[in-house]
């Protein structure tokens, strides 16, 4: 039988999700929720699914095996708790939260129902990152430089402090996730951030550029930058620099420096689908070795972006907190 799944919101980064899900023979979405009606409607006239008016009714009513919450930050409330509770199996999307308090009370209500939990940091599932991890493997890594630089997305909530959490917390994310994911926990931050060129656009009420020290608990320093004022896409990346060994991965390449050699590598994968089929797996086996990022985990990547957050508006540096 096919793993049942439902949706809460199915606009933006949901579509990557459902085109995976598409691919996947041995999963049916079946129910659905989003705020904009019509966007709901269009994905269950797509999968044959069921619309739901609100997201308790789909939670308590539905009979999904598995759910995924493709949420703005701001957006996350009672949802996973509920999924949690009614043992469904989930797939956060990133950032899981906008608030530590909020990340705790969902892990608690996670942890004590045992239910999978997954979170959407794709990078850890691509063939690059595998081959990155196992070329570390053993060694002594130096320092870590990550950035994220291009535009902004067009949706209202995303220049919002209080809706996205600012590029760090919403799109960085991902760089500073694969740097835990490749070096280690990141334990301590010192953040500089400003608003050079974005100030006069209406309801901007975060930076559009920023660059945070990090400090990894193996004594691994390291920077990562962001910004949003290129007004187009520019690159993303990050880069980890040890003896005789550099690694460059961006989003669907990976380039291997060594002394006198250097290989570059594409990836046709799509990660997203990769981690579409993992979650799939593991809720239709029970086999959660298969995600590679849990809420957990996630949820220790949101305290990073939080801390950083936290210093350039104190000027000092800040300890990550332990999750």
């Amino acid at each position: 039988m096919p793993v049942e799944v439902g949706f809460i919101g199915t606009g933006g980064i949901a579509n990557q999700h459902l085109n995976g899900l598409e691919r996947i023979a041995n999963a049916r979405v079946t129910a659905v929720f989003d705020i904009a009606r019509d966007r709901a409607e269009a994905v269950a006239k797509r999968f044959g699914s069921h619309v739901y008016g609100d997201h308790q009714e789909l939670i308590e009513r539905s009979g999904v095996q598995a759910l995924y919450v493709c949420l703005p930050p701001f957006a996350h409330d009672d949802q996973e708790i509920l999924a949690a509770k009614k043992g469904i199996a989930l797939f956060v999307e990133k950032p899981v939260a906008i608030t530590e308090s909020k990340a705790r009370e969902v892990l608690a209500a996670i942890r004590q129902t045992g239910v999978i939990a997954a979170a959407g940091y794709h990078w850890r599932y691509s063939p690059l990152t595998d081959r990155a991890r196992g070329l570390l493997e053993g060694k002594a890594v130096g320092i870590v430089h990550g950035y994220w630089h291009g535009g902004f997305p067009q949706v209202p909530w995303w220049r919002r402090l209080d809706g996205s959490g600012g590029q760090f917390v919403e799109q960085t994310t991902h760089i500073v996730d694969l740097a835990r994911y490749l070096v280690g926990e990141i334990t301590r931050v010192s953040a500089s951030y400003a608003v050079r060129s974005m100030g006069n656009v209406e309801n901007f009420t975060v930076w559009d550029t920023g660059t945070v020290n990090v400090e990894f608990a193996s004594g691994v320093v390291g920077n990562i930058s962001t910004s949003c004022l290129a007004g187009m896409g520019y690159t993303v990346g990050l880069h980890i620099v040890c003896p005789g060994l550099i690694i460059e991965e961006h989003s669907n390449n990976l380039r291997i420096l060594e002394p006198g050699k250097t290989t570059e590598l594409r990836s046709a994968e799509n990660p997203y689908f990769l981690e579409d089929q993992a979650f799939i797996r593991a809720v239709e086996s029970g086999d959660r070795s298969l995600v590679r990022c849990t809420y957990e985990d996630a949820a220790r990547t949101l305290l990073v972006t939080l801390a950083a957050n936290q210093s350039a508006t104190t000027g000092q540096p800040v300890m990550v907190p332990m999750m």
